[in-house]
């Protein structure tokens, strides 16, 4: 018998996922003696590998589970050979941090929107009903990937209040209010 390396012929791409779905990963290896075939989630809380075998599969998938999966295959002729497939799980909004802020007339003033979300939050502001424009006066708007910042940079009365934040992305939204009050 002619010994031969491992070498993966066949491995699933790199997908995106909506949180709960199913997910079926595949990798196909040749060599001699058969490789032996072991997938692994790469990931720091990952412990040992998660199949021992060519297909790995995850019903109702959840965002912990998303990251790269490594499938080896390994014949003791030569080292492991490895590849890695991407699984991106995709969920709705949810906002982690939002707070009140007391702030006296004339200072500058911050809300901050916190919301974890793939593919990112996108974030619109309200006072009461009223969405607040970029660039409206004495305002500023900044919105990052996980956080949205409304900056006041002179307080007055007619800007404390109550807020809402409003995070969104394709699979759903969700809104936090906070209040601006006086010290």
């Amino acid at each position: 018998v002619i010994a031969v390396s491992p070498k993966i012929v066949e491995i699933s791409s790199d997908i995106s996922i909506n949180e709960g779905g199913n997910v079926s990963l595949t990798c196909l290896a040749t060599g001699r003696p058969d490789p032996t075939i072991t997938w692994r989630h790469i990931s720091p809380k990952a412990v040992g590998f998660i199949s021992e075998d060519e297909y790995l599969e995850i019903t109702g998938i959840t965002r912990e589970q998303s990251g790269e999966y490594e499938c080896s295959a390994s014949n003791d002729v030569s080292a492991p050979v490895v590849q890695r497939v991407k699984v991106t799980v995709n969920y709705p909004p949810y906002i982690s941090d939002a707070k009140s802020t007391g702030v006296p007339v004339g200072q500058k003033g911050i809300l901050l929107c916190e919301a974890s979300a793939v593919p990112s939050a996108d974030f619109q502001w309200y006072k009461d009903d009223k969405r607040l424009a970029e660039g409206q006066k004495g305002l500023k708007v900044e919105n990052k990937a996980f956080f949205s910042r409304l900056t006041f940079f002179n307080v007055s009365e007619q800007d404390y209040g109550n807020y809402t934040c409003v995070a969104s992305n394709q699979l759903g939204n969700t809104n936090a209010s906070m209040i601006l009050y006086g010290e």
